[in-house]
Order: C-alpha cells, then sequence, then structure tokens
C-alpha cells in the first residue's frame, strides 16, 4: 500500500510537470504520515512548512519531530501577527457595518486561520515549483469536515480513501512518532478543540460506517447530516450553464 501511494505521488508530479511536493505539518497524525510519504516518493523534492498560528507548543515540538523522523526539507513561517492584524481589521469593518455576529466569530476565524495556511503553502509551492498535497482522509472527506478553499483547497489528496484507523496504521509502519499516533486528532482551531468534540461522534464511528458496519441511530444520524450539509465543499464551485 505505502509503495503503491509513493508511486501514485510520483505520477501526479511528473503529469503535472512539476518538481515536488509540499506539505503543512500541523504536529498531528494526517500530516505526518503525509510528510513522510512524500519525502519517500521526492527526497530531493519535497517540503514540510509549519505555519504556528497560537499554536500550542506541544504541537510544535510534535511537528519538528515529524521533521526530523522523514528527514524532509522544511521551514517555519509564522503567521501569528499576520492572522491577528487580517482578522482585527476584518472584524472592524464589520463592526462599522453593525454586521459581526459574535456568535459566528469563532468559526470565521477558524477558517480564516485554516485559509492563510492554505495561501502561504501555494506561495511557497509557487516559488519552489511543487504542488500541494492535502491531508484529508475517508472520514473527513465524506463528513466535509475541512475548511473550504482551507485545509479542502489543496492539487492532491493521498489519504483521501483510507479511513482513520488505515492511516494510523500506515503512520506505525513509516515511524511516525508515537506522542503523534496516540494524540487526540485536533485541527487547532480554537482553545481545547478536537475533532470529535466538535463532530460528536468518533472517527472509529466514522471509519465503521463507511465500512458498511452498524453504529447506533444517534451517530448515523450525525454522519448522515454532515455529509449533506458539506455536500458543496466537495463539487467544483456552482456554474451557470447557457440554454440559448
Amino acid at each position: 500500500m505505502i509503495d503503491d501511494i509513493v508511486q501514485w505521488l510520483r505520477s501526479a508530479v511528473y503529469d503535472a510537470g512539476v518538481n515536488g511536493l509540499v506539505i503543512g505539518v500541523s504536529g498531528g497524525l494526517d500530516s505526518a504520515v503525509i510528510a513522510h510519504l512524500i519525502q519517500r516518493a521526492f527526497p530531493d523534492d519535497s517540503l514540510a512548512i509549519i505555519m504556528p498560528l497560537n499554536n500550542h507548543s506541544e504541537d510544535v515540538q510534535h511537528a519538528e519531530r515529524v521533521i526530523e523522523t522523514s528527514g524532509i526539507n522544511h521551514l517555519t513561517v509564522d503567521l501569528t501577527e499576520t492572522h491577528q492584524i487580517m482578522y482585527g481589521h476584518i472584524q472592524e469593518k464589520l463592526q462599522q457595518k453593525e454586521a459581526f455576529r459574535s456568535e459566528r466569530d469563532q468559526m470565521s476565524d477558524a477558517n480564516l486561520r485554516a485559509r492563510l495556511r492554505m495561501s502561504t503553502l501555494y506561495t511557497v509551492a509557487s516559488h519552489y515549483g511543487y504542488l500541494v498535497t492535502g491531508t484529508d482522509n475517508a472520514a473527513e472527506w465524506y463528513t466535509g469536515y475541512f475548511t473550504k478553499y482551507g485545509d479542502g483547497g489543496v492539487d492532491i489528496l493521498p489519504l483521501v480513501e483510507f479511513l482513520k484507523r488505515e492511516v494510523k496504521e500506515m503512520g506505525q509502519y513509516l515511524g511516525v512518532p508515537q506522542e503523534i499516533l496516540a494524540k487526540q486528532p485536533s485541527a487547532d482551531l480554537w482553545e481545547g478543540q478536537t475533532d470529535e468534540k466538535e463532530m460528536g461522534t468518533t472517527y472509529a464511528t466514522i471509519d465503521a460506517y463507511l465500512n458498511g458496519e452498524a453504529i447506533p441511530d444517534k451517530d448515523k444520524h450525525i454522519i448522515e447530516r454532515m455529509h449533506r450539509r458539506t455536500a458543496h465543499k466537495r463539487n467544483p464551485a456552482k456554474q451557470f450553464h447557457r440554454t440559448f
């Protein structure tokens, strides 16, 4: 399986006529697995970018451990000040228009963080001539648990057909550090945020659902509702088609 993905990555780069691959490393499992995979595919043309943005120091330490264990080329771009200036300016303009909604502030802020990181990846990738590699797995893709034009705005998705548990198995095989394999998945969107707490179900349950196994009705309802509500994320922008 690992060799198949590595070959697929090489084919994607060659088909696109570019030089290599870039990944944003967060300190989480999925990006750690991708870092190891792209380093195997392109030992001299892969790049990991650490993008601190009010992160816990532990997450940055875990990201640095991924760099060490994979041996991938890397750089760090701290986005904390950029985010503060940009979101502060947006909030100010919304307040002037009396359009600011406190109940939407947390998610708006979180999505801007994801989109700033993706903008950074594409800016760096353009200088290297690399494709931007995404981290979404099958559970995240099906439920739409990603930011549109943020972590969902990428060139290639090597893990999109793999269950979360399969990604973890890859991580074990590839030598991803144990502290990353064992940590609670989190998009690091706000203080104390975890994926499973926000979704209201677990990755194990979503994996079971996608595998055709029986799960509690409550979880089935949550998963199917998320899938319906996020259909727009998995499809290109809606287009007007001429009929004349």
